[in-house]
């Protein structure tokens, strides 16, 4: 479009003008009253023509009302759902026809399993807080929602268990995820009959850690511990996942991305959008050490993030930095590659912050399973470097950057990519909750619910 065609004014609906000229030749006195009355009923019709008109076409819109439940709220579902309603309403749609009425029904647990740690502000705001979007997205999801647990094909149970913030280091600790999980699992089987008839297998959790369902944030503990006996049976949404046989995800599971807030996304691109100058090649922020630390006989990042330091913090092409910065997303906006190295464990929000903002990932942990392969094709939006090849990193981006870097943004750029990554408070259809619900759908055979219905 051209600018000139850009500056030419809109014409506006302003409605009909009706302008009536009646000609006379001569006095014709025989006509006039036939004239003067077809004159008043024209004008008649024409008046209430526009009157009906519009009052038809400014008719308010009525917003949908909200759906009337089958019983109260109590109150940490009520406040959670009142924190949802706060944000903006996205469109309301369906419960599609792929889904075929899939229905989720969330325990009312008493406040001290979730809304008690929202206190803490940072509870729903930091890497480990799909736990709590996750939730908030269900208790507002009118459609995939029911509040007869008789209808019910799974049965969510929020316990957030990754905003007990240590004193000392400010990091979640989850030393007590076992024993609240355990004593959420005895206040349904004392309060419901529906853990016990299925022993738990059409029930959900939230597992958004390091090493997921094991509950530690190191891997030879995590290991050693295992997931918890009553646990296996159920189905777990977590971020830990490899494409190999690892201990940690020896259970029915979800994998998920981790919780990037799609509000600082959206402030961010406001600022700078994603086809905007990109004049980093190479970023990573974060944890890097000189002299890493031996842990139990393993080192932080596997070395990988020393490697990277020892080698590149003297090289042009690559923006690196230890020390943490609030602003850091836009440096990821005005970056070409964005370095995702393992830390304790393989995944990172890297991942989804360097997606969201259009940098391309460069992924450095080896055997990571990345989530919702189905709706992200990854292998067309980033790249995978071998941990023992970081020496030869900046060759290999050179090579892309010289190849085929435009065709990797264009596909990352595709908003559909962003949308199935971040979590919002109101689902949105193809969003990560939306991918949750896919998955779910693809284990209706664990649902109580139809394994009592006959086939027909």
């Amino acid at each position: 479009m051209m600018a000139s065609e850009l500056q030419k004014p809109i014409k506006k609906n302003r409605g009909f003008y009706v302008k009536m000229r009646i000609l006379h030749k001569g006095r014709q006195p025989e006509k006039s009253l036939f004239f003067r009355y077809y004159q008043w009923i024209l004008w008649f019709s024409f008046t209430l023509y526009f009157l009906t008109s519009f009052f038809i076409t400014n008719k308010p819109i009525q917003l949908s009302k909200p759906r009337a439940s089958g019983s109260k709220l109590s109150l940490p579902s009520r406040v959670l759902f009142e924190s949802v309603n706060k944000t903006s309403q996205q469109p309301y749609f369906k419960n599609p026809a792929m889904f075929k009425d899939l229905k989720i029904f969330i325990y009312e647990l008493p406040s001290e399993y979730n809304e008690n740690w929202l206190s803490n502000k940072r509870c729903s705001n930091h890497l480990f807080a799909s736990e709590v979007a996750i939730h908030r997205a269900l208790l507002n999801a009118d459609d995939f929602r029911t509040f007869d647990p008789k209808e019910a094909d799974f049965f969510f149970v929020p316990v957030y268990v990754s905003c007990n913030f240590s004193t000392v280091n400010g990091f979640p600790t989850i030393v007590h995820a076992r024993s609240l999980l355990f004593s959420a699992i005895q206040f349904i089987t004392k309060n419901y009959p529906f853990w016990n008839r299925s022993q738990g297998i059409d029930h959900i959790f939230l597992a958004s850690h390091d090493y997921g369902a094991c509950f530690h944030a190191m891997e030879d503990r995590a290991i050693d511990n295992g997931i918890p006996e009553f646990l296996m049976n159920s189905i777990l949404l977590q971020t830990f996942g490899v494409n190999y046989k690892h201990p940690c995800q020896d259970v029915e599971n979800v994998l998920i991305p981790p919780y990037i807030s799609p509000e600082s996304i959206r402030k961010t691109l406001e600022k700078a959008p994603l086809t905007g100058n990109r004049d980093i090649m190479v970023f990573f922020r974060g944890k890097m050490e000189v002299h890493p630390k031996n842990v139990s006989g393993k080192f932080y990042s596997k070395r990988v993030r020393t490697e990277i330091w020892r080698r590149y913090k003297a090289d042009r092409r690559f923006y690196l930095q230890r020390h943490r910065f609030t602003g850091y997303q836009s440096e990821i906006t005005r970056s070409g590659f964005c370095l995702c190295p393992l830390g304790w464990a393989p995944w990172s929000p890297r991942l989804v912050e360097s997606v969201a903002l259009g940098c391309v990932p460069v992924i450095i942990a080896d055997g990571i399973r990345l989530p919702f392969s189905s709706a992200v094709k990854w292998s067309e939006i980033s790249l995978t470097v071998a941990e023992r090849e970081v020496g030869k990193l900046g060759q290999i981006l050179e090579h892309v950057a010289a190849t085929n870097l435009s065709t990797i943004q264009k596909n990352l750029w595709d908003p559909a990519v962003r949308r199935a990554l971040l979590f919002n408070d109101h689902m949105q259809r193809r969003d990560a909750t939306w991918q949750i619900l896919t998955s779910l759908y693809k284990k209706l055979n664990r649902s109580y619910r139809r394994s009592r219905v006959p086939s027909q």
